[in-house]
């Protein structure tokens, strides 16, 4: 395995979690959109309202071809990034991706007062979201080598507690070393066989 690749909906808490895998195994880590932002020298939103989705996507897999060619990262990637399968192809084989599976109603609490996501800022965002949740949940699990189910906030879960970090030893019941999904635990890690079911396009990240 060269990264880990965490995948799932916008405020699912991926930076969080990112931030605090790099810390506890020694990677680096890695915000996809901020790589991009950097790269083109204006952020996501200005490169949608300039250049358009399309122009978006194509840098954004640019940045998941490249990203796939290095080693020891942690990424955090984009919101839509993993609902197109050339973005998941970079990546598959080489990395682990691990999708953040939190239900939609704490991904709203979370961004309510969310100012930064052009997405949002609608008077009927709640449509909005749930929409896109339930179209790209299944593309997202899809996608994903492991599924962390998690009901807290991602400082709470179970990624936060000082335990050994391991995603490369499988455990024979088929969790992975340094994480526990006992009854008392807010969030649990399984593998899965991943099917193929991707879209074709998607809204903004």
């Amino acid at each position: 395995m060269n990264n880990i690749v965490l995948c799932g909906f916008m405020g699912c808490g991926k930076s969080t979690v990112g931030k605090n895998i790099a810390r506890k195994s020694g990677r680096k880590f890695l915000d996809m959109d901020s790589y991009i932002e950097e790269k083109a020298g204006m952020t996501v939103s200005e490169i949608f309202e300039k250049y358009g989705e399309e122009k978006f996507r194509d840098m954004e897999h640019d940045a998941c071809v490249e990203l796939a060619g290095l080693e020891g990262l942690v990424i955090a990637s984009g919101g839509g990034a993993f609902t197109f399968k050339r973005n998941v192809e970079a990546f598959k084989g080489k990395d682990k991706i691990v999708f953040l599976d939190v239900p939609l109603g704490i991904i709203k609490s979370r961004l309510k007062n969310d100012k930064t996501r052009p997405l949002l800022q609608r008077p009927d965002r709640d449509r909005v979201m749930k929409d896109l949740y339930d179209s790209r949940y299944p593309i997202y699990h899809a996608a994903a080598d492991i599924v962390v189910k998690g009901k807290n906030t991602p400082l709470k879960s179970d990624f936060q507690k000082n335990q050994p970090f391991s995603f490369e030893t499988p455990r024979t019941d088929g969790l992975f070393c340094g994480f526990s999904s006992d009854r008392h635990s807010s969030s649990s890690i399984h593998t899965k066989q991943p099917s193929r079911h991707f879209c074709k396009s998607a809204s903004q990240t």
